[in-house]
């Protein structure tokens, strides 16, 4: 197939378009470096081209407490991504499966956190912004196949995690590594370890190879419809810490709980019932052995801490 990815070199790109390449796919990558999707011209180099699939992984957000001091910026930044990149499509490309990425701060918590209820009440208020643009662009995805009959898949995953997503360039890292940069440069440096919160908020995890795989095999099941791919289960922080501590060695006892700071949401699984349907086989890999590749290998990395 020849397919185009957006997003590419971001954390999830930079994983799917090696995958996509593997199976013998031709992949053409557009990212910061070649395509500013906030051009509405950006994606016109590739109108003589003919995809089968269009992965929408670009996006415009960090973790930690970024979506709580951007929220104007992402509400601008992320609508005109998303509107330009389905204004090309509709208008260069209408015979491409468009799979996009969701996300799980879309979900109004008070409600369960099914596909059906994606589109219903409001996200918590610090993640308002971003979860409404992830909304809208199902909304698009909704109303372009129900007027011009364009076929598009929406996948929305809990956090995701992996070697390929750690990084070292200023930027708040995602929960799960900023646990273990802090644990390892503890146990390696001697500093101390101060966790966000009183680690009893709750996430969930999935592998980014878990998700691409079943992310891959959605799209050639399935079409028009939106689907939950987490783990299933959530853990606390303290418990993803001692996960940690066990791996690497350091005493769970040293570790100190700031409450004063930012957490997002306490709790937050996805339901995994609508994929099962689909693929019952599913069965992700537990947080333990995800993490215990990530130590290893910046153990083996240690300039990067």
């Amino acid at each position: 197939m020849n397919i185009l990815v957006t997003g590419a070199s971001g954390f999830l790109g930079r994983t799917f378009c090696p995958f996509l390449k593997k199976k013998g796919h031709r992949v053409v990558e557009a990212s910061t470096k070649n395509c500013d999707l906030l051009d509405p011209s950006s994606l016109d180099q590739f109108n003589d081209e003919r995809f089968d699939q269009i992965y929408h992984l670009a996006v415009w957000t960090q973790a930690g407490d970024f979506c709580l001091t951007h929220a104007g910026e992402q509400w601008l930044i992320n609508q005109r991504i998303n509107t330009n990149t389905l204004d090309w499509w509709q208008r260069k490309q209408k015979q491409a499966k468009l799979i996009a990425i969701g996300t799980s701060c879309a979900y109004d918590p008070t409600y369960p956190l099914e596909e059906k209820y994606y589109l219903s009440g409001v996200p918590i208020e610090s993640l308002l912004a971003y979860g409404m643009t992830k909304r809208m662009l199902l909304c698009g995805l909704m109303t372009f196949q129900k007027q011009f009959g364009m076929d598009y898949l929406m996948v929305i995953p809990s956090t995701l995690y992996g070697v390929t997503g750690y990084h070292n360039d200023g930027k708040q890292l995602h929960f799960i590594f900023d646990l273990i940069r802090k644990i390892l440069r503890a146990h390696y440096y001697g500093e101390k370890v101060v966790l966000w919160g009183d680690g009893e908020q709750k996430r969930e995890l999935v592998h980014v190879d878990d998700f691409i795989e079943v992310m891959w095999q959605l799209a050639a099941l399935q079409k028009n419809k939106a689907y939950n791919i987490g783990e299933g289960q959530e853990h606390s922080i303290r418990e993803f810490a001692q996960i940690i501590c066990e791996e690497v060695g350091y005493p769970f006892s040293k570790i100190e709980f700031d409450t004063s700071r930012y957490v997002g949401a306490k709790s937050k699984v996805l339901c995994n019932d609508k994929l099962k349907t689909v693929l019952p086989d599913y069965c992700p890999r537990q947080p333990k052995e995800g993490v215990r590749e990530i130590v290893s290998w910046l153990s083996l990395n240690k300039d990067l801490l």
